[in-house]
């Protein structure tokens, strides 16, 4: 039972954990070994609390180990659950009871794993943490990640990762009762990346390679500016079309390149996983 939310309730510390329902809600789940039942919903419940992320503690109390405290709850029947919020009994169920009553009851004073998640999502767009809320986004169901704020919340998260592919693709599903101001300035946002994507001092380049192929400095010169405005597939194949050929070209230069890319676009990046497989394909 490693788990920050979960603890057992006993004489020393239970004045703690109520006093601790002033912040966090307290679900106290009264059980004992005589009464099976009582313990054979542990794991579920503690599934459920490890579900919910925080948003109410668990506490257990062994009414056979802890006799006095129990008989300080009145307890009649095992199990007994009770939830506690702000020091107070608010709600609570006698005798066993399949998961789904205990999951209904918490619904109706606690947020739901989802909306924890949607919260966790807007703390840390706040904080400027893009990459992990796109990480949490990814975590919800099909259907939150349909709704409309949903999807703007992902779409700022995929322009500011520099997947701008994919930011276009979900902008354009946006429906029109979401297309607001926060959905304008995602618009401009990705303008502002096309106009950069196709500068003169790209198309300047990719001119002067397509006259020197073989020119593998400025090939990384190109490469770095792809880079710069989120064109990273271009960037990664225009230097692995050189490295499949020659993987020392330009003294190393090109490979060197080619792998500060890849460390820039990060671990979980999809295309920075497809071209580094590629990469230790030819080298292992």
């Amino acid at each position: 039972m490693q788990s920050p939310f979960i603890v057992e309730l006993t004489e020393q510390n239970f004045r703690e954990v109520l006093e601790g329902s002033m912040n966090t809600p307290v679900l106290i789940h009264f059980w004992a070994n005589a009464q099976p039942e009582s313990a054979q919903v542990l794991p579920e419940l503690q599934a459920l609390t490890q579900q919910y992320n925080g948003a109410f503690t668990l506490a257990l109390l062994n009414c056979e180990d802890q006799p006095a405290l129990a008989s300080q709850f009145g307890v009649q029947v095992l199990p007994t659950i009770a939830l506690f919020v702000n020091g107070q009994a608010v709600d609570g169920l006698g005798g066993p009871q399949p998961i789904e009553a205990i999951g209904a009851m918490l619904q109706k004073h606690l947020p739901s794993p989802d909306e924890q998640l949607l919260k966790q999502v807007s703390e840390l767009l706040q904080q400027g943490e893009h990459a992990q809320a796109l990480n949490v986004i990814q975590t919800l169901s099909d259907e939150l990640q349909s709704r409309g704020d949903v999807k703007l919340a992902k779409a700022d998260c995929l322009l500011e990762t520099k997947q701008f592919e994919l930011a276009q693709e979900l902008l354009a599903t946006i429906p029109l009762e979401y297309q607001d101001n926060s959905y304008k300035s995602l618009i401009a946002k990705l303008e502002l990346h096309q106009q950069a994507a196709e500068s003169p001092e790209l198309k300047r380049l990719e001119q002067e390679l397509a006259a020197n192929p073989d020119n593998f400095e400025l090939a990384c010169e190109l490469a770095v500016q792809y880079n710069q405005v989120g064109r990273d597939e271009e960037a990664l194949e225009l230097l692995w079309n050189i490295l499949k050929v020659n993987l020392g070209a330009q003294d190393g230069e090109v490979k060197k390149t080619f792998m500060d890319i890849l460390s820039a676009l990060g671990q979980g990046n999809a295309i920075a996983s497809k071209y580094r497989r590629q990469l230790y394909s030819i080298l292992y």
